[in-house]
Protein backbone atom coordinates (compact mmCIF):
# COMPACT_ATOMS: atom_id res chain seq x y z
CA UNK A 1 0.00 0.00 0.00
CA UNK A 2 1.03 3.63 -0.55
CA UNK A 3 1.31 5.67 2.66
CA UNK A 4 1.71 9.34 3.58
CA UNK A 5 2.98 9.99 7.12
CA UNK A 6 2.37 13.31 8.91
CA UNK A 7 4.19 13.60 12.24
CA UNK A 8 6.18 16.56 13.56
CA UNK A 9 8.57 14.45 15.70
CA UNK A 10 11.34 13.58 13.26
CA UNK A 11 12.53 10.40 14.97
CA UNK A 12 9.02 8.98 15.25
CA UNK A 13 8.21 9.94 11.67
CA UNK A 14 11.33 8.33 10.28
CA UNK A 15 10.86 5.30 12.51
CA UNK A 16 7.34 4.70 11.19
CA UNK A 17 8.54 5.13 7.61
CA UNK A 18 11.33 2.63 8.14
CA UNK A 19 9.18 -0.05 9.71
CA UNK A 20 6.44 0.28 7.09
CA UNK A 21 8.98 -0.08 4.30
CA UNK A 22 10.42 -3.10 6.10
CA UNK A 23 6.99 -4.69 5.86
CA UNK A 24 6.87 -4.03 2.11
CA UNK A 25 4.77 -0.85 2.03
CA UNK A 26 5.68 2.29 0.09
CA UNK A 27 5.96 5.53 2.08
CA UNK A 28 5.44 8.06 -0.72
CA UNK A 29 5.78 11.13 1.53
CA UNK A 30 6.80 11.89 5.11
CA UNK A 31 5.97 15.40 6.36
CA UNK A 32 6.01 17.42 9.59
CA UNK A 33 3.01 19.75 9.45
CA UNK A 34 -0.64 19.79 8.41
CA UNK A 35 -0.20 22.01 5.36
CA UNK A 36 2.46 19.69 3.97
CA UNK A 37 0.15 16.73 4.61
CA UNK A 38 -2.53 18.24 2.38
CA UNK A 39 0.02 18.97 -0.35
CA UNK A 40 1.47 15.46 -0.17
CA UNK A 41 -1.92 13.77 -0.44
CA UNK A 42 -2.93 15.88 -3.42
CA UNK A 43 0.38 15.10 -5.14
CA UNK A 44 0.74 11.39 -4.38
CA UNK A 45 -2.88 10.17 -3.87
CA UNK A 46 -1.93 7.51 -1.28
CA UNK A 47 -4.04 4.60 -0.12
CA UNK A 48 -3.79 5.64 3.52
CA UNK A 49 -2.65 8.57 5.66
CA UNK A 50 -1.07 8.30 9.11
CA UNK A 51 -1.47 11.65 10.88
CA UNK A 52 -0.74 12.98 14.35
CA UNK A 53 -3.67 14.88 15.90
CA UNK A 54 -1.52 17.75 17.18
CA UNK A 55 0.79 19.36 14.64
CA UNK A 56 2.40 22.73 13.87
CA UNK A 57 1.78 25.57 13.97
CA UNK A 58 -0.64 25.51 16.91
CA UNK A 59 -0.20 21.96 18.22
CA UNK A 60 -3.92 21.63 18.93
CA UNK A 61 -5.84 19.60 16.35
CA UNK A 62 -4.27 20.67 13.04
CA UNK A 63 -3.50 17.10 11.97
CA UNK A 64 -7.04 15.92 12.64
CA UNK A 65 -8.52 18.92 10.80
CA UNK A 66 -6.33 18.26 7.78
CA UNK A 67 -7.30 14.57 7.79
CA UNK A 68 -11.02 15.41 7.96
CA UNK A 69 -10.69 17.93 5.13
CA UNK A 70 -8.86 15.38 2.98
CA UNK A 71 -11.60 12.81 3.60
CA UNK A 72 -14.16 15.33 2.40
CA UNK A 73 -12.17 15.83 -0.79
CA UNK A 74 -11.32 12.15 -1.23
CA UNK A 75 -13.97 9.95 0.47
CA UNK A 76 -12.04 6.77 -0.36
CA UNK A 77 -8.90 7.96 1.42
CA UNK A 78 -8.18 5.82 4.49
CA UNK A 79 -6.99 7.73 7.56
CA UNK A 80 -5.29 6.51 10.72
CA UNK A 81 -4.97 9.26 13.34
CA UNK A 82 -2.43 9.05 16.17
CA UNK A 83 -2.72 10.72 19.57
CA UNK A 84 -0.48 10.90 22.63
CA UNK A 85 -3.45 10.63 25.00
CA UNK A 86 -7.02 9.35 24.92
CA UNK A 87 -9.15 12.17 23.51
CA UNK A 88 -12.63 10.76 23.02
CA UNK A 89 -13.96 13.83 21.19
CA UNK A 90 -11.33 13.46 18.46
CA UNK A 91 -12.09 9.76 18.04
CA UNK A 92 -15.81 10.44 17.74
CA UNK A 93 -15.27 13.30 15.29
CA UNK A 94 -13.13 11.13 13.05
CA UNK A 95 -15.74 8.37 13.02
CA UNK A 96 -18.47 10.91 12.39
CA UNK A 97 -16.76 11.90 9.14
CA UNK A 98 -18.39 8.82 7.60
CA UNK A 99 -17.14 6.36 5.04
CA UNK A 100 -14.84 3.40 5.47
CA UNK A 101 -11.18 3.16 6.38
CA UNK A 102 -10.76 5.10 9.62
CA UNK A 103 -8.66 4.53 12.74
CA UNK A 104 -7.66 6.19 16.00
CA UNK A 105 -4.66 4.83 17.90
CA UNK A 106 -2.50 5.97 20.78
CA UNK A 107 1.15 6.47 19.91
CA UNK A 108 2.13 3.82 22.43
CA UNK A 109 0.55 1.29 20.06
CA UNK A 110 3.36 1.92 17.56
CA UNK A 111 5.70 0.17 19.99
CA UNK A 112 4.08 -3.13 19.04
CA UNK A 113 5.29 -3.05 15.45
CA UNK A 114 3.27 -5.94 14.09
CA UNK A 115 0.08 -4.76 15.79
CA UNK A 116 0.53 -1.26 14.39
CA UNK A 117 1.16 -2.46 10.85
CA UNK A 118 -1.80 -4.85 10.98
CA UNK A 119 -4.04 -2.02 12.22
CA UNK A 120 -2.88 0.24 9.38
CA UNK A 121 -3.55 -2.49 6.82
CA UNK A 122 -7.07 -3.00 8.22
CA UNK A 123 -7.74 0.73 7.89
CA UNK A 124 -6.31 0.82 4.35
CA UNK A 125 -8.61 -2.06 3.41
CA UNK A 126 -11.67 -0.12 4.56
CA UNK A 127 -11.86 -1.32 8.15
CA UNK A 128 -12.20 0.59 11.40
CA UNK A 129 -9.72 0.51 14.29
CA UNK A 130 -10.21 2.23 17.66
CA UNK A 131 -7.51 1.98 20.30
CA UNK A 132 -8.38 -0.53 23.05
CA UNK A 133 -7.47 2.04 25.72
CA UNK A 134 -10.19 4.36 24.41
CA UNK A 135 -12.60 1.44 24.62
CA UNK A 136 -11.55 0.55 28.16
CA UNK A 137 -12.00 4.11 29.43
CA UNK A 138 -15.45 4.31 27.92
CA UNK A 139 -16.62 1.08 29.51
CA UNK A 140 -16.95 2.79 32.89
CA UNK A 141 -18.77 5.84 31.51
CA UNK A 142 -21.74 4.39 29.69
CA UNK A 143 -25.30 5.73 29.82
CA UNK A 144 -28.42 4.99 27.81
CA UNK A 145 -28.72 3.56 25.20
CA UNK A 146 -25.72 1.41 26.13
CA UNK A 147 -27.39 0.43 29.40
CA UNK A 148 -29.71 -1.68 27.30
CA UNK A 149 -26.83 -3.96 26.38
CA UNK A 150 -25.86 -7.07 28.32
CA UNK A 151 -22.29 -7.44 29.63
CA UNK A 152 -21.55 -9.88 26.79
CA UNK A 153 -22.96 -7.46 24.19
CA UNK A 154 -20.75 -4.71 25.62
CA UNK A 155 -17.75 -7.02 25.23
CA UNK A 156 -18.70 -7.63 21.61
CA UNK A 157 -19.16 -3.90 20.95
CA UNK A 158 -15.78 -3.16 22.53
CA UNK A 159 -14.15 -5.65 20.16
CA UNK A 160 -16.01 -4.16 17.18
CA UNK A 161 -14.55 -0.79 18.17
CA UNK A 162 -11.08 -2.34 18.00
CA UNK A 163 -11.72 -3.14 14.34
CA UNK A 164 -12.13 -6.90 14.75
CA UNK A 165 -14.06 -9.08 12.34
CA UNK A 166 -16.80 -11.45 13.51
CA UNK A 167 -14.40 -14.38 13.31
CA UNK A 168 -11.79 -12.54 15.40
CA UNK A 169 -14.42 -11.65 18.01
CA UNK A 170 -15.51 -15.30 18.16
CA UNK A 171 -11.92 -16.40 18.80
CA UNK A 172 -11.39 -13.76 21.49
CA UNK A 173 -14.56 -14.72 23.37
CA UNK A 174 -14.35 -18.48 22.71
CA UNK A 175 -17.79 -18.60 21.12
CA UNK A 176 -19.12 -19.56 17.69
CA UNK A 177 -19.40 -17.22 14.72
CA UNK A 178 -23.16 -17.70 14.89
CA UNK A 179 -23.21 -16.54 18.52
CA UNK A 180 -21.27 -13.40 17.59
CA UNK A 181 -23.67 -12.65 14.73
CA UNK A 182 -26.58 -13.04 17.16
CA UNK A 183 -25.00 -10.65 19.67
CA UNK A 184 -24.31 -8.06 16.96
CA UNK A 185 -27.88 -8.26 15.68
CA UNK A 186 -29.09 -7.69 19.24
CA UNK A 187 -26.75 -4.71 19.65
CA UNK A 188 -28.10 -3.12 16.46
CA UNK A 189 -31.67 -3.62 17.65
CA UNK A 190 -31.06 -2.18 21.12
CA UNK A 191 -29.21 0.83 19.69
CA UNK A 192 -32.08 1.49 17.27
CA UNK A 193 -29.98 0.86 14.16
CA UNK A 194 -32.33 -0.63 11.56
CA UNK A 195 -31.06 -2.54 8.50
CA UNK A 196 -29.70 -0.24 5.81
CA UNK A 197 -28.09 -0.64 2.43
CA UNK A 198 -24.95 1.35 3.24
CA UNK A 199 -23.38 -1.26 5.52
CA UNK A 200 -22.28 1.24 8.18
CA UNK A 201 -24.20 -0.02 11.20
CA UNK A 202 -20.97 -1.18 12.85
CA UNK A 203 -19.60 2.36 12.56
CA UNK A 204 -22.85 3.84 13.91
CA UNK A 205 -22.79 1.43 16.85
CA UNK A 206 -19.24 2.48 17.72
CA UNK A 207 -20.24 6.14 17.40
CA UNK A 208 -22.99 5.56 19.97
CA UNK A 209 -20.32 3.96 22.14
CA UNK A 210 -17.86 6.84 21.81
CA UNK A 211 -20.47 9.53 22.34
CA UNK A 212 -21.49 8.13 25.69
CA UNK A 213 -21.21 10.79 28.39
CA UNK A 214 -20.07 10.23 31.94
CA UNK A 215 -22.81 9.51 34.48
Amino acid sequence: MRVVIAEDAVLLREGMAGLLERFGHAVVASVGDAASLVTAVEEHRPDVVVADVRMPPGFTDEGLRAALMLRERHPDLAVLVLSQYVEQTYAAELLDSGGAGIGYLLKDRIGDVREFVEALVRVAEGGMVIDPEVVRQLLGQRRDPLRRLTPRELEVLALIAEGRSNASIARALFVSDAAVAKHIASIFTKLDLPPTTDGHRRVLAVLAYLRTEPK
